[in-house]
């Protein structure tokens, strides 16, 4: 018999499981947390399911999530039952618990939960993708100067442990008039030979551009096709701002890790994030945190064999250690919300919400819009600058007039403002009429 992690909770309860707590099995799980709600279709109603205050115009969705009503619930129903008595509620419905909300992440993004690890933020996705790259000295890898400092931090890191090479490239000047095809030609050119991964960031969170990463994988198909699989270049994507938003699943976005915050866009449980591998990435990387949910890596340190059977998942790359449960469960509502909203429709509202106030802000004199006008190279992010006025100083006059916006953290500071499914319509415009009180 294989041990397990959870084999030794039960070794460890002192007591035997409290009786009347009855089995939460996936099978008896509710599929969508929403019953009873208004129709989701309805704007308003979703904007309901937020206990934002309504003294303000709340568009900073791109920091850090308020949940939505069935997550917090969910929240408080198992953060109540490990108060009452954790070590019950801990076995019997750890496992299947966990499974659900790994399930509801194979379901919104298309792949079999297998391939989902489960981490605190997107930050630590990306460390558990690209620390656990398997690259030799004689390879490099590639990325842009217009990502995030996790991306560029986690691989100057990474190069200095493995002695791989790492080469960062511009893609533009300004952001406003950048094109598709441009942008997926000045990656697809900078690949050599010893390119061994391409890490992206989806949506770039200083300007709000949206990487036309379809068509770089394409194009990596095709570098792909005449190279050797341990030589195959892998396509790593930073997704956090367009994931929650973006009407697309893993296989047709083509990348072969994609890492999010599910606190996000998503609006899921804060300290939540997933990182995501295909087939070829899973046998690319190997874990750098051990996992409590792997029993094949935990039945090898019982009996002290080497290294665990079976072949490289997603529960085996999901750091272990006793966490936030009630966060980590509570991310099967925030997926069926979605679910239960329409991906398609999110998408449609985000995109048309950003589009009115893109035009809103371009229409003022004194104010220059970064973020592209073509909803095919944007998402939720709308970046602007106001003549005369810093980034910062912006941000806090239109706080004090009730818009909470943020500053990018880059060496250039845009203003951001970033509608979402939580907002109407009239705020949009409210955020407008504010920014043209400024310039």
């Amino acid at each position: 018999m294989a041990f397990s992690r959870r084999h030794l909770l039960h070794l460890m309860a002192a007591v035997p499981a409290a009786v009347g707590i009855s089995s939460i099995s996936r099978a008896e799980t509710p599929v969508s947390p929403t019953a009873g709600d208004p129709d989701l279709g309805d704007w308003e109603a979703v904007r309901d399911l937020f206990a934002l205050s309504r003294d303000k115009v709340h568009m900073s969705a791109m920091l850090l999530a308020s949940h939505p009503r069935p997550v917090r619930e969910a929240i408080e129903r198992h953060r109540a039952e490990l108060d009452r008595d954790t070590v019950a509620y801990l076995e019997t419905h750890m496992d299947d618990l966990t499974e659900a909300s790994r399930d509801a992440a194979g379901a919104y993004l298309g792949i079999h939960p297998s391939h989902v690890a489960f981490a605190d933020s997107t930050t630590m996705a990306v460390g558990l993708a690209y620390a656990g790259l398997k690259i030799r000295a004689d390879q490099e890898m590639l990325t842009t100067d217009e990502g995030y400092f996790v991306t560029h931090e986690t691989l100057r890191l990474k190069a200095l442990e493995s002695g791989a090479t790492l080469r960062s490239i511009p893609l533009y000047e300004h952001a406003f008039d950048a094109t598709a095809d441009a942008i997926a030609a000045a990656v697809l050119e900078a690949v050599g030979p010893k390119t061994r991964l391409v890490a992206l960031t989806w949506v770039h969170s200083s300007t709000g551009l949206k990487m036309p990463v379809r068509a770089i994988a394409r194009g990596l198909r095709d570098v792909n096709a005449s190279r050797d699989p341990q030589d195959h270049v892998l396509l790593g994507v930073d997704g956090v701002h367009g994931f929650g938003i973006e009407d697309v699943s893993f296989d047709e976005l083509g990348c072969d890790m994609f890492m999010a915050g599910c606190h996000k866009w998503l609006f899921g449980p804060r300290g939540t994030g997933i990182a995501v591998f295909s087939g070829k990435a899973l046998d690319a990387v190997q874990p750098t945190v051990p996992s409590f949910t792997d029993d094949p890596t935990f039945s090898a340190w019982v009996r002290r064999r080497d290294a665990p059977g079976g072949r490289n998942n997603g529960r085996r790359m999901t750091p272990g250690g006793f966490k936030a449960f009630e966060h980590l469960w509570a991310l099967k509502e925030a997926f069926d919300l979605h679910a239960g909203l329409g991906k398609a429709a999110v998408a449609a509202r985000t995109h048309a919400l950003a589009s009115q106030l893109k035009q809103g802000l371009a229409a003022i004199d004194g104010v220059t819009v970064r973020t592209p006008m073509d909803p095919e190279l944007s998402a939720g992010i709308v970046s602007f600058d106001i003549d005369g006025r810093s980034a910062g100083a912006a941000v806090s006059a239109l706080r004090e007039r009730g818009i909470v916006a943020s500053v990018a953290p880059y060496a250039r500071a845009h203003i951001r403002l970033t509608p979402s499914i939580r907002n109407m319509e009239s705020e949009v415009d409210a955020a407008i009429d504010a920014v043209k009180a400024l310039a």
